[in-house]
């Protein structure tokens, strides 16, 4: 149930930054409240959680291709984890081993 909770990374500027200070921003899962991303932390990647913001990003309609058709994004949950200070997550990091080994078994 853990991998299922933590989708992914953002990866911003603003996101990039703020790693630097212990604050990792990630996409998680609709359902997936505040302890559950930090239990999820926790069994995943070995580090404590201070503290977790999350937030609902809004689903937007866009036209694409040439008729115009409209299409509805879905609607998404980011987190903002801060970890105690000292710990990180080198698989959010550019370039961290862990984005390595993620990559490497998506292409096999």
């Amino acid at each position: 149930m853990d991998k299922k909770v933590i989708i992914g990374p953002i990866v911003s500027e603003k996101a990039m930054k703020a790693s630097e200070n212990a604050k990792y921003t990630m996409l998680v899962a609709r359902y997936a409240t505040k302890i559950d991303i930090k239990n999820a932390l926790n069994s995943l990647f070995k580090v404590n959680a201070v503290s977790v913001q999350t937030s609902i990003i809004k689903g937007k309609s866009v036209r694409v291709g040439q008729t115009r058709t409209e299409i509805a994004k879905p609607v998404l949950k980011k987190a903002i984890v801060k970890l105690k200070k000292g710990q990180k997550i080198s698989a959010f990091e550019p370039g961290g081993k862990e984005a390595q080994e993620v990559e490497e078994k998506k292409k096999k």
